[in-house]
């Protein structure tokens, strides 16, 4: 039963870095790339990770990969918005509905 659960967890985890991969490729601007990114990768590491805890159950293993989570759950966010951040003070605007196609990229 772990099993399944675990693999569950490790397709799941890899089937969303692919749609926040298709994200980043498919979305027009800066800003919403850089969002598909970090929504994506947060949950996407969380659900491999948890797989990978699963499989190595109660054990020195899954302690580190627990701590690569709580890492990765706030090195992540912070990293993205510091991104944004010097993408807006660079001058870098983000694309709005009120803009022409092609404006604001």
């Amino acid at each position: 039963m772990i099993d399944i659960l675990s693999w569950i967890c490790l397709l799941a985890g890899g089937a969303l870095g692919i749609v926040g991969g298709i994200g980043i490729h498919r979305f027009p601007d800066f800003y919403s790339r850089l969002h598909a990114a970090g929504i994506t990768d947060t949950l996407c590491a969380m659900l491999i990770l948890l797989g990978l805890g699963l499989q190595a159950g109660w054990s020195l293993t899954a302690f580190k990969l627990t701590l690569i989570f709580v890492f990765l759950f706030f090195t992540s966010p912070t990293a993205s918005h510091a991104l944004a951040n010097a993408a807006l003070h660079s001058g870098l605007r983000p694309r709005l509905d009120n803009n022409e196609p092609g404006a604001g990229s």
